[in-house]
């Protein structure tokens, strides 16, 4: 976030896979130009898994794509490896892509129809240059990693398949060239509850299996705690809060991230269930709130929080967020909202 404490969320360069600085986003559209990512800046760490999470049209989907460079940068840098991606012209962008991979949220309509699964996954092969007598065996191997036979699958056609079967596929496509980082966007929100577990531990494995770095983007607060290793929680297009898992979900700063895990359904130890925490729809991003974006659903919101964007600041050892008043409870601040 410009001007919001964004060295505290940059570590140096030498310990970072991808480093995101003042990532804008912004779309044009009859009614006004709409700020999907505002300053967003985070780096992701050799071997972790981080997750984005928030509300649909926080803004984490978009961020994905865009550090891959698969949504249009309006200002920011995307670093990978020392190579700032937002300035890349498309020949070295190409290059340094087959080491950057996505899975998607539809693994069906992400897949060519008119492609076997075989021929999916040795695509990614042929553009990565692999000789064509080794393709054929490292894309059955791949198959094979995700728990496809490539006797019984690599003739099939996507149609053919279950929603699983086909993000296994896309799965494996990804894993085929052998990337060193994997942007999953919603990967198992589309399918089968029974389908979820099985994708979100084979991801796991594989992570391990490969030495992958993934950025885990989901609304699940529950996949994101059993996957990542690092969360990073937005709302309309900006951070809100950054830590590892367990701080994060076991102390959350942000009033935000507190109403987001109250609306999980959970037992408390006295017994009954949380409830929803929080109230009101999410303001439109063609012209969102002045100051803190969140202060027209947050109980604490005082005036200060129309005037100032809220710095990102430490809150714990590796805990961030971005609040005037985080880690303070709403029975604290009982100050006039004015909003």
């Amino acid at each position: 976030m410009a001007g919001t404490g964004e060295a505290h969320l940059l570590t140096d360069a030498a310990d970072t896979v991808l480093s995101v600085h003042h990532l804008q986003v912004e779309y044009r559209t009859p009614g006004g130009v709409v700020q999907a990512v505002s300053d967003v800046s985070f780096d992701v760490r050799p071997g972790e898994t981080l997750g984005l999470v928030g509300e649909s049209g926080c803004g984490k989907s978009t961020t994905g794509k865009a550090v891959l460079r698969l949504e249009k940068i309006a200002s920011g840098r995307v670093v990978y490896r020392g190579e700032d991606l937002a300035a890349t012209k498309r020949g070295p962008l190409r290059r340094l892509r087959r080491k950057l991979q996505m899975i998607f949220q539809d693994p069906v309509s992400s897949l060519n129809p008119r492609r076997s699964v075989r021929e999916l996954v040795v695509e990614g092969l042929t553009i990565a240059g692999r000789p064509a007598a080794e393709r054929r065996e490292a894309a059955d191997r791949v198959l094979a990693d995700v728990g496809l036979d490539p006797e019984r699958f690599g003739p099939l056609y996507p149609r053919q398949l279950s929603g699983g079967q086909a993000q296994r596929v896309a799965i494996a496509r990804a894993l085929a060239i052998r990337p060193d980082l994997i942007v999953c966007d919603e990967p198992v929100s589309a399918l089968d509850v029974s389908v979820q577990a099985q994708i979100v531990n084979l991801l796991h494995d594989l992570k391990d299996e490969h030495d992958l770095t993934l950025v885990f983007i989901s609304h699940d607060l529950s996949v994101v705690r059993s996957v990542c290793d690092r969360v990073m929680v937005m709302y309309l297009g900006r951070i809100c809060e950054v830590g590892d898992v367990e701080s994060v979900f076991a102390a959350p700063a942000h009033p935000y991230t507190r109403a987001l895990l109250d609306s999980v359904p959970r037992r408390r130890a006295a017994g009954g269930f949380t409830g929803p925490a929080l109230e009101g729809d999410i303001p439109t991003p063609l012209d969102p709130p002045s100051g803190c974006r969140f202060r027209t659903r947050c109980p604490l919101a005082t005036d200060r929080c129309a005037e100032e964007v809220p710095e990102v600041r430490p809150v714990g050892d590796g805990h961030f967020a971005a609040c005037h008043y985080a880690g303070i409870t709403a029975d604290t601040v009982r100050v006039p909202a004015g909003v």
